[in-house]
């Protein structure tokens, strides 16, 4: 394993990985995982990894794990990368179908690492709160682990994710209110209910299973990166945990110093970070009456934002919102293009293709890589309202 320490990302400080760590001790925020890319390199070479399964797994020795302790996995990981022949025929786009993921979202790669490190380091219940992929991910892997699960959900979260949430045996707990006020509920109670929290960012490990995105990405481009990414963002995990494995990748001289122009796609009724873009700040404020019938962007106050912000300044990306009624108009005209039933946060990045380039954001040469994050089976009742 060459998991060297974890560091905030904040205030610096260094943390031992060999004991179950929430935030920083000192600042309070999030924790990376530091990894001597150096023997990395020396092990691991780029051209190997053809050889190896194709999951998130085939990249272990860039992630947290011991190589002698067995993955709690379900096959997460190794999603295609398909090229768009209808939607935009102006513009080279290609789609990330994360639905192929187990519990059909990209979710499933977070919790696969943070689930299995929470079971290595010795957490024998694990709570989160969730709009509704997270919750399924964690519930399933929790279950694959023998863990107990504790997920809190609000009340009007899409059915499916409920039911999928108890079915696999995890305890539920339903919420008047948004993601926020689970996440509160679960700081008020989680050390007298013995749990450690999965909240996003709230523990080291669901960004190393995410960044595996990037990886991913650039393999399967033959490791050039694209001009642009779409990135649907509520709690921005991924977007976040791909900017890392752009830097991993660098230190390890698998690509160049190029990076793709990020984009952050939110919903019109919950858009904290396109706001603070916007305003110019470094943090974002939490926003108002949040509400979308994209679930999983109903985050009105992201852990990670003052990491979201630099990365689409720094990439010259920037931040859009979308209207639910765009959302579930494009779902359509997505899924009779190219067969691909998306979520609504995934039709949101479709939306948004189309804006920016009618606003010459995105040019007909550039290279575009949309993130599909879950299946629109699991959104049903969002199409029959």
């Amino acid at each position: 394993m060459f998991l060297s320490h974890l560091e905030c990302t904040s205030c610096e400080l260094r943390h031992e990985w060999s004991h179950l760590q929430n935030l920083c001790t000192a600042c309070h925020k999030p924790l990376f995982a530091i990894y001597d890319l150096d023997a990395v390199g020396r092990s691991l070479k780029r051209e190997t990894l053809g050889t190896r399964k194709k999951s998130l797994w085939r990249y272990r020795e860039l992630l947290p794990l011991p190589a002698d302790v067995d993955p709690v996995s379900l096959g997460e990981g190794g999603t295609p990368l398909l090229r768009a022949k209808k939607f935009a025929e102006d513009v080279d786009v290609w789609i990330k179908d994360e639905s192929q993921n187990p519990t059909q979202s990209f979710k499933a790669r977070g919790m696969a690492v943070a689930v299995s490190m929470a079971k290595h380091l010795g957490a024998t219940k694990l709570a989160a709160p969730s709009a509704g992929n997270a919750g399924g991910a964690l519930a399933a892997y929790a279950a694959q682990a023998g863990l107990e699960s504790h997920i809190f959900m609000p009340r009007d979260t899409p059915r499916a994710n409920i039911i999928e949430c108890r079915e696999l045996g995890a305890h539920v707990t339903l919420i008047d209110g948004l993601i926020t006020d689970c996440g509160a509920e679960i700081a008020r109670r989680k050390t007298a209910e013995g749990w450690f929290d999965m909240s996003t960012l709230k523990e080291p490990y669901r960004v190393e299973g995410k960044k595996t995105l990037g990886y991913e990405l650039a393999e399967q481009l033959d490791w050039q990166l694209p001009d642009v990414i779409l990135y649907p963002t509520g709690g921005g995990t991924g977007l976040i945990g791909m900017w890392k494995a752009f830097d991993e990748m660098e230190a390890l001289g698998w690509i160049g110093k190029k990076r793709p122009r990020m984009f952050a796609v939110q919903a019109t009724g919950c858009a904290p970070i396109v706001r603070a873009f916007e305003n110019g700040d470094s943090t974002a404020a939490e926003f108002p009456d949040a509400h979308t019938r994209a679930s999983g962007l109903r985050v009105p106050k992201a852990t990670g934002d003052f990491l979201i912000l630099p990365i689409l300044r720094q990439s010259k990306g920037g931040a859009i919102a979308v209207d639910d009624e765009e959302m579930i108009r494009v779902t359509r005209e997505v899924g009779s293009a190219e067969g691909l039933f998306v979520s609504p946060e995934g039709a949101a990045c479709f939306a948004a293709l189309k804006s920016l380039s009618a606003k010459r954001k995105i040019a007909p040469d550039e290279r575009v890589v949309i993130f599909s994050t879950a299946s629109g089976i699991k959104y049903l009742d969002c199409f029959e309202s």
